[in-house]
């Protein structure tokens, strides 16, 4: 096993600041190379402080303002125009930073990408359902409804 640093949040691992044992096949091909990561050292032990305070200034601090930014979703309706072919199907699909982007232009709060939960990739136009996870405890689903430009 060999101790890491996470970088960023993680799904099933952990979230950014924490300090994991993980296979080293899995920290030296996929964690570090994609930035999810560093290597645990001494040194690196100091950096686990900015990380944290990073991660803190980005979240949602409490149930309370979760609520709130669910309550401020919900009463948004986010249309997400794309290059579509004839019969409706888009060229490439809408990803997280795509609903992020279209959800902060429909007059929305600011939603982390990585906070955007897409189940399956969306490559047709019409109307879809995305869940956008604010809190540990709280997600909201939210209307998208893509049209062709």
């Amino acid at each position: 096993m060999s101790k890491i640093i996470l970088t960023n949040e993680v799904s099933g691992l952990g979230a950014a600041g924490d300090i994991v044992d993980v296979k080293p096949g899995y920290a030296r091909n996929y964690l570090i190379p994609r930035g999810f990561a560093i290597a645990w050292t001494k040194g690196g032990e100091k950096d686990v402080e900015q990380i944290r305070r990073a991660r803190r200034i980005r979240e949602i601090h409490s149930l309370e303002d979760a609520n709130a930014v669910k309550a401020q979703l919900q009463s948004v309706r986010v249309k997400l125009s794309t290059r579509a072919g004839d019969t409706g199907r888009l060229f490439g699909s809408i990803t997280p930073a795509d609903i992020a982007a279209a959800i902060k232009a429909a007059g929305g709060p600011a939603v982390d990408k990585r906070r955007v939960e897409v189940s399956a990739p969306i490559k047709t136009l019409g109307a879809h359902k995305i869940s956008v996870r604010l809190h540990p405890e709280v997600a909201v689903i939210v209307d998208l409804e893509v049209v062709a430009a």
